[in-house]
C-alpha cells in the first residue's frame, strides 16, 4: 500500500525534528559538563620567583567549552609551588608556569634548564641608565686592548636575557628606571665561559635591544683606526711668493768676512749691488 504524500512529508519532518532535538541536547550537555570543569586561575599578581599563596588564586567553573589541557582544578595543588613566570589576574594557572614541588624558590628556581646565570658589575652607563630591567634583552660588548696594545670594541654576546637587577627579578611597570651596580644575565654555560673571559681584558658594557629582535650579531668589531685615520693630511703646497727667503753669503778667502749677498725669493735670484 503506497503511503499518501502528506504522511511521507509528515514523516520526514518529524525525523529532522528529531535529528535537531538530540543534536541541541548533545551540544547542551557536552556545555554543561564543560562548565562543571573547575581550573584555578590568578585572583592577585603573582612573581616569577616567589611561592604562590592561597590568597592569589580561586578555583571556578571554567565556561568554555575548550579547557586548557592539563589546568589544574585544585587550588591545594597549586599554593605553595613556586611560579617560574609572572601571572596576572584571570589567566590559568598550567604546570609549565610552575617550578617542581619540591623547588625552594629565589632566582635558582627560575633559571631554565641547562642554563646559568652570573652577575656582573655595570655602573649608570654600561647598565643603560638603569632602563635595563628584569626580563629585557641585551648585547654584551667588551672594550680593551688587544695583543698589540691597540683599543677595541667588539660584541661577544648577543640577545642576552635579564635576571635580575640588583636584587630584584621582576620588573614592576610603573618603576622609575634606577641605577644599580649589578645585573645577572641569563646564560648557557659556552656563553658564561666567554663573558667571564670578556670582563678579565676589558669594561663591559650593555646594549639595550628590542625583546622581538632575534638577530644574531657577527661584528668584527670596531678599532682606533676606524675612528681616528692612521694617515694625516699634507699640509697645501706654498706660493712661490709664499716660500721662505734664503740668503747665502759670499766669503773671502784672504779674509774670511763677507763680501757680498745673494738674495734668493721664490723663484728668482738677484745679486747683491757690493758684489
Amino acid at each position: 500500500m503506497k503511503i499518501p504524500a502528506f504522511a511521507a512529508i509528515a514523516l520526514t519532518l518529524g525525523a529532522v525534528a528529531a535529528f535537531t532535538a538530540a543534536r541541541w541536547l548533545g551540544v547542551t550537555k557536552t556545555e554543561d559538563q564543560a562548565s562543571g570543569v573547575k581550573v584555578v586561575i590568578v585572583e592577585q599578581p603573582i612573581d616569577a620567583g616567589k611561592a604562590i599563596t592561597a590568597e592569589q588564586i580561586k578555583a571556578i567553573d571554567w565556561s568554555g567549552s575548550v579547557v586548557p589541557r592539563d589546568a589544574l582544578a585544585r587550588p591545594a595543588d597549586v599554593a605553595g609551588r613556586i611560579a617560574l613566570v609572572p601571572m596576572i589576574p584571570g589567566e590559568p594557572v598550567l604546570p609549565g608556569k610552575l617550578a617542581p614541588i619540591n623547588a625552594t624558590g629565589g632566582l635558582s628556581s627560575v633559571i631554565p634548564t641547562g642554563k646559568r646565570a652570573i652577575t656582573v658589575q655595570v655602573n649608570e652607563v654600561v647598565a643603560v641608565a638603569g632602563f635595563a630591567l628584569p626580563g629585557s634583552y641585551v648585547d654584551v660588548l667588551v672594550s680593551g686592548k688587544d695583543t698589540s696594545g691597540q683599543p677595541f670594541s667588539r660584541t661577544v654576546l648577543s640577545r642576552v636575557k635579564i635576571l635580575a637587577v640588583a636584587q630584584e627579578t621582576t620588573a614592576e611597570q610603573d618603576k622609575k628606571p634606577k641605577v644599580v651596580s649589578a645585573v645577572t644575565l641569563e646564560l648557557t654555560p659556552s656563553e658564561a665561559e666567554k663573558l667571564d673571559l670578556a670582563r678579565s681584558i676589558g669594561t663591559l658594557s650593555l646594549d639595550l635591544r628590542n625583546e622581538l629582535d632575534t638577530a644574531e650579531i657577527n661584528s668584527p668589531g670596531a678599532r682606533l683606526s676606524d675612528i681616528v685615520s692612521s694617515q694625516s693630511t699634507p699640509a697645501p703646497p706654498l706660493s712661490p711668493e709664499a716660500k721662505t727667503v734664503t740668503v747665502t753669503k759670499k766669503v773671502s778667502a784672504s779674509s774670511g768676512y763677507a763680501i757680498g749677498l745673494d738674495e734668493i725669493r721664490g723663484i728668482s735670484r738677484k745679486a747683491d749691488a757690493n758684489q
